[in-house]
């Protein structure tokens, strides 16, 4: 086994703190491998590669590894969707129903697309026992989204829609475009962009897929510290198979299963809230491309954008299914004491485990980090607010 981590790619000069920080990170917590990328003013400053694909650590990580993100699929849903609103497809101040008429069914008629995608919407999981399959089929469980009945009287709270957010999404933009989520991502965003952003993985690009490692707590020396009790009791608040939040995140008990998303009939299936497979490289790009042009592309008009990042989480609010208060706009998790991404103003997703992407406008910084291993965490992984606080004191200093 090597003695020094593997890292390659491109680290332009005054930018090198970055790399040291994933350095750091694979000295210090257990990193396996995982992909950096930084835009600063529209340019790739950093774009690195590092440690392996295996836990034996015997085959190298590279650029062209994709990489499963878990809610980190969501920023690419909401992007989607807000291409469609600035092509005047769909307007967010709209009941949902008036573009996906069985949607009204149980009390949802005036349910506005502002609440669905901001996690007001009261349909954090499902009503009915579906088999695996059939949860695997997006069509098929957007009908039973429709049919579904709200577990709150929709736009007076808020909580995490954590599976069920893409399929709603999905679904209304397979109604105001005809293509599925899947097909638009890649034919609008991944393509213009030169960008690998899949949601549905073709099957021909599965042997890209680093798999995914799942964190193994180090055992315990000696009685367990009040702090680490206090940790541990909220997450049973938060996560317990009987909570809000527990039903989200497994759909009621039906999505669950560790190496679930290791499996190919997972990666090939349209997941949009969670089962998205791409690299740090094209995340950031297409944060980037929010406010400027990449490559000759941009993706949203300023005004689009304004949009699409309004606050609709009334302040101090608490999230009915994560407990402590998040902050949504329209689909992607805004700067809070949950989400710190850069500072005030950031906004993006963080997915299961570590990952992360975001855009803070008022640095033109743009930052995705996506890695193999799992940490117990839904948010404010250690490894990537390391990487982000070094890559925000590079760009202060440019």
């Amino acid at each position: 086994m090597a003695s020094a981590v593997p890292v390659s790619g491109v680290c332009e000069p005054g930018w090198e703190a970055v790399r040291g920080a994933i350095e750091a990170n694979f000295a210090a917590s257990g990193e396996t491998g995982c992909s950096v990328a930084v835009y600063h003013h529209g340019r790739l400053v950093v774009d690195l590669v590092a440690g392996w694909v295996d836990p034996d650590r015997t085959v190298a990580y590279t650029a062209d590894n994709l990489q499963v993100v878990f809610s980190t699929t969501k920023g690419i849903a909401a992007t989607a969707l807000a291409m469609c609103v600035d092509r005047g497809l769909v307007d967010y101040q709209r009941p949902v129903s008036h573009y996906w008429p069985e949607f009204g069914a149980n009390g949802k008629k005036n349910v506005t697309v502002a609440q669905m995608v901001s996690h007001r919407a009261g349909l954090y999981t499902i009503d009915e026992t579906l088999e695996f399959g059939e949860i695997l089929d997006d069509v098929r469980i957007a009908r039973v989204l429709a049919d579904g009945t709200p577990r709150w009287e929709p736009g007076t709270a808020h909580g995490y829609h954590a599976i069920t957010y893409g399929w709603l999404v999905g679904e209304l933009v397979r109604r105001v475009d005809g293509r599925d989520i899947g097909r638009f991502v890649n034919e609008e965003i991944a393509s213009p962009l030169g960008a690998d952003l899949h949601i549905g993985l073709p099957d021909r690009l599965h042997h890209r897929v680093a798999p995914l490692i799942q964190e193994r707590p180090a055992p315990s020396s000696g009685p367990e510290s009040a702090e680490a009790k206090a940790v541990r009791e909220l997450m049973e608040q938060m996560l317990g198979p009987d909570t809000p939040g527990g039903q989200a995140l497994s759909l009621s008990g039906m999505w669950t299963g560790e190496g679930l998303f290791n499996r190919p009939e997972v990666l090939r299936a349209q997941i949009p809230a969670a089962g998205g497979a791409t690299n740090a490289r094209s995340l950031a790009a297409m944060y980037a491309a929010l406010q400027k042009p990449i490559g000759g592309v941009r993706l949203l008009s300023d005004d689009a954008l304004a949009a699409a990042t309004e606050n609709q989480t009334p302040a101090n609010e608490g999230d009915k299914c994560l407990i402590v208060p998040t902050v949504f706009s329209m689909g992607f998790m805004m700067h809070s004491i949950f989400t710190q991404y850069a500072g005030p103003g950031s906004f993006g997703h963080p997915g299961f485990g570590g990952s992360v992407a975001f855009l803070q406008p008022s640095r033109e910084l743009s930052f995705a980090y996506a890695m193999n291993t799992l940490a117990a965490n839904l948010a404010g992984d250690t490894r990537a607010q390391a990487l982000i606080d070094s890559a925000v004191r590079c760009a202060d200093a440019a």
